[in-house]
């Protein structure tokens, strides 16, 4: 790696924060309806590849011994019905909207400065031109077993990486416009979102409908994490691949599975977990949760919008209130050794302007 390269990961390792992390009997959630009552949308009767969560009440969070700090404590909250992608947005769709806009992703883009700079300890110069090149970060995993305290052992910013090529300009996505698109950062959701006449979910839609009608479910489908001695959603297995190794037996580096290639939920929703991260619509603050249940106690809160501002006091060398917004639902990296984030209360914050190559998004849409 060039040196110039090397100096902006440096910088990028730091504005990123890719993290290591990231009941109540008195209520339940709303029943989730039978297979055969689920509401597609057909284009007439709904948005089409769109699925109707009916809305309710709920247990946000978690207080379950595998819980973080951030999803604590569980308080009540209400949310209006609503559509939602029965998927992530695919590679072929996010094509499509390339096509008709003409749209150039972030990760497509020299990289910004002021973007970068709020994102780093003050004081930190600028450096010259000759370092910003369009790319993204990247798991390239490692070779052997490795101490999991240092994620830069297994990320890096790759000059090239983007939507297209997802792990770098030798990397494609020919045979994969059925998976999640990826290396799109918030500003491109945005971006296509709008195009879509659509809208990010709340942190507090999110959740709801990944619980699927779940009443506290430590996982999306369940409380065991196998189901039939198998995982039932595309995350790392340990118990074949010690995490983040990556090595010709195991061929090579596992990435996204194809849309619906797991069971759905109560919703009809695929992938809720695993996969690909989500990016939602809320700013990130870490004690968020525990700063509502103290506002409203036992009063369901209706329809959060979230923190105005971020806050993140975890993420070392970062600025507490760098920008932030909340990602859901884990990833195919996530695993039972280092990143349990496939269970439906776990969330972490992200750069805002920050691709990378398990993150992406899918939509939701009001009634008429």
């Amino acid at each position: 790696m060039k040196i110039k390269h090397r100096v902006l990961l440096g910088l990028l390792f730091i504005a990123f924060g890719v993290g290591a992390y990231l009941v109540s009997s008195y209520f339940l959630s709303s029943p989730a309806p039978t297979k055969s009552e689920i509401r597609h949308g057909d284009g007439v009767n709904g948005p089409k590849e769109m699925v109707w969560v009916p809305g309710g009440e709920f247990l946000m969070g978690s207080d379950h011994k595998k819980s973080q700090a951030n999803e604590k404590p569980t308080h009540r909250v209400k949310v209006s019905g609503f559509w939602m992608d029965a998927t992530h947005v695919t590679n072929d769709q996010f094509a499509q909207f390339v096509k008709e806009t003409n749209y150039k992703t972030t990760a497509e883009r020299i990289p910004d400065w002021e973007t970068i700079r709020v994102q780093l300890p003050p004081g930190t110069p600028k450096p010259a031109a000759s370092v910003f090149v369009p790319g993204a970060m990247v798991f390239t995993g490692t070779k052997a077993k490795v101490n999991l305290n240092d994620y830069s052992q297994w990320w890096a910013y790759v000059p090239g990486a983007n939507w297209r090529h997802p792990a770098g300009p030798q990397s494609n996505i020919e045979g994969k416009g059925n998976h999640p698109v990826v290396q799109v950062s918030y500003e491109d959701a945005l971006a296509y979102a709008k195009w879509a006449g659509k809208r990010l979910p709340t942190e507090a839609e999110w959740e709801f409908a990944a619980r699927g009608g779940l009443n506290q479910a430590t996982y999306v489908w369940g409380d065991q994490l196998e189901q039939e001695g198998k995982l039932p959603a595309n995350i790392w297995d340990v118990k074949k691949q010690a995490f983040p190794v990556v090595s010709p037996k195991a061929g090579g580096a596992i990435g996204t599975t194809a849309v619906g290639t797991f069971p759905q939920n109560g919703y009809g929703l695929f992938d809720m977990t695993g996969n690909a991260w989500q990016w939602v619509a809320d700013w990130y603050q870490s004690d968020y949760f525990a700063s509502q249940a103290k506002q409203y106690g036992k009063n369901a809160i209706n329809n959060p919008k979230g923190p105005t501002q971020s806050y993140d006091p975890d993420d070392y060398g970062v600025p507490v209130n760098a920008p932030k917004r909340v990602i859901r639902g884990g990833s195919f990296l996530c695993n039972e050794d280092y990143c349990q984030s496939y269970r439906p209360s776990a969330r972490r914050g992200s750069d805002p302007y920050s691709p990378m190559s398990h993150l992406g998004f899918r939509l939701v849409k009001d009634p008429d």
